[in-house]
């Protein structure tokens, strides 16, 4: 049936697999993504910043609140300025876990974890990204254009830059130092956009080790 569009719409034939395969492909899918861990423990050794790119390409698929996509993700190899990222980012972290600034209750959540005020990994990964949150647009003559769903679609592109990396055997954190602003001014970038997650990307270091944890059966997760 025809229908009558008032702006420029293509065809969509998305594959279809028979129903065993559609079961296979999602098995091996969830078991791939399954074995990805947060890792703070990472080699030096380089990483092609195709990688990065293909990751940040990834992400740009991800659907957003009117198609607005309201993200920019700043890439970082530079070593001083990952120098200065990281020290920025421990005077935040000292703050909350030597100055107090963590609750009783947060502190007892992330205590399993082991987790600390030293991010020595922010200059031993060769690259970091900065996903931003645009809270507005800005267009050419500089008047401002509503975003709309922005966390909620900043976070889905950021799920599909973590699965994409994790695809081509890299190793990632999502780190959010509280606060980040910090990142807007060493980046570079305007007033529109806060920091959303600070992404060290790299190899896990040969040794590295990760917390023992059990992710929720489904039926924990499934109602």
């Amino acid at each position: 049936m025809a229908r009558e569009h008032f702006h420029p719409f293509i065809p969509y034939r998305p594959v279809r697999y028979p129903e065993a395969e559609m079961v296979t492909r999602g098995r091996e899918f969830y078991e791939h993504m399954d074995l990805r861990r947060s890792v703070r423990f990472f080699s030096d050794e380089p990483v092609p910043r195709e990688c990065v790119e293909l990751a940040v390409r990834t992400a740009n698929t991800a659907p957003s609140g009117a198609h607005q996509q309201p993200w920019k993700f700043a890439v970082i190899g530079d070593p001083e300025t990952r120098r200065r990222i990281r020290e920025a980012a421990e005077i935040e972290e000292r703050q909350n876990y030597e100055g107090g600034r963590l609750t009783p209750e947060w502190r007892t959540a992330l205590a399993h974890l082991e987790t600390g005020s030293d991010k020595g990994y922010l200059e031993t990964v060769p690259w970091l990204v900065v996903c931003f949150a645009e809270k507005y647009g800005v267009r050419p003559d500089g008047t401002r254009v509503k975003h709309y769903y922005v966390n909620e679609s900043v976070g889905i592109a950021c799920g599909f830059f973590i699965a994409a990396l994790h695809a081509m055997g890299l190793s990632t954190l999502t780190h959010t130092p509280n606060p980040m602003a910090f990142l807007t001014g060493i980046c570079g970038r305007p007033g529109n956009e806060r920091p959303y997650i600070l992404f060290p990307i790299g190899y896990a270091a040969a040794d590295a080790e990760v917390p023992d944890l059990v992710r929720k059966p489904l039926s924990e997760a499934m109602v």
